[in-house]
Parts: C-alpha cells; sequence; structure tokens
C-alpha cells in the first residue's frame, strides 16, 4: 500500500494545526491593568518561579512605558500651562493625566504582586527594580 504526497503533506498539517496550541499558555498571559486583582493573585499562586519572573518582567517594562508617557504628557502639560489661553486646555490635559496616572498605578500594583510571589518563592529579583 503506498500513501500519496498529498496524504502525507495532510496528515503533516492536521498534526501541526494539532500542536500549535500546545505549551502556549504561558505565552498567551499578558499585561491587563483591567484584571481584576484577586484574579492576578490567583493566577500567581499558582506559577512558577519562572512564569512569576516573566509576569514581572513583562509588568516592569509597562510600566516603565507608562511612567515615560506620563512624564512626556507632564511636560506638554507644563507648556500649556505656561502659555496665555490655557482654560480648556489645560483640563483636557488634567483629565488625560489623570486617566494615565490611574493606569500606571494599576500596572505598578500587579507587577507587585508578581514579585512578592516570586519572593516568597524564592525567586530570583534581580533585574526588577523599576527606578
Amino acid at each position: 500500500m503506498t500513501i500519496s504526497r498529498n496524504a502525507v503533506f495532510y496528515l503533516f498539517l492536521v498534526c501541526s494545526v494539532s500542536f500549535a496550541g500546545c505549551g502556549k499558555k504561558a505565552e498567551e498571559r499578558k499585561v491587563d491593568e483591567n484584571k481584576p486583582m484577586s484574579e492576578v493573585k490567583a493566577e500567581a499562586e499558582k506559577m512558577s518561579t519562572a512564569e512569576l519572573r516573566d509576569m514581572a518582567l513583562k509588568y516592569k517594562e509597562a510600566v516603565v512605558a507608562k511612567a515615560a508617557e506620563v512624564d512626556e504628557a507632564m511636560g506638554k502639560f507644563k507648556a500649556v500651562v505656561s502659555g496665555e489661553d490655557f482654560g480648556a486646555e489645560a483640563k483636557d490635559y488634567t483629565a488625560r493625566m489623570e486617566k494615565m496616572d490611574k493606569s500606571l498605578s494599576a500596572l505598578q500594583e500587579r507587577f507587585e504582586v508578581y514579585c512578592d510571589k516570586l519572593k516568597e518563592k524564592g525567586g530570583d529579583l534581580s533585574g526588577l527594580e523599576v527606578q
């Protein structure tokens, strides 16, 4: 009995698709500032030190990026306020700054959950400092 090339190709294709989702659970975890803290803490409880470190690094990157965004917006805000007509524009910047600050706080809070759990489990905390 001979197997045609097409049959082998389709068998290979089906196997590839079947295994494509395997082992991606850790890769699917992303930074989410809106995820309820109870979920974040429950997930952290189940993670290995490697997974905790990976998530802490992802949150660190997000915190650093958001902090830079806040700093840039603050610079623009100061420039607007120093101008003559800053009423409506200043209010707009104030609202945006409050939203960014809330976002930064949420990211930092989640970052700390992963770092605290990593520390509790005796994992490597090097490189997780946020200036």
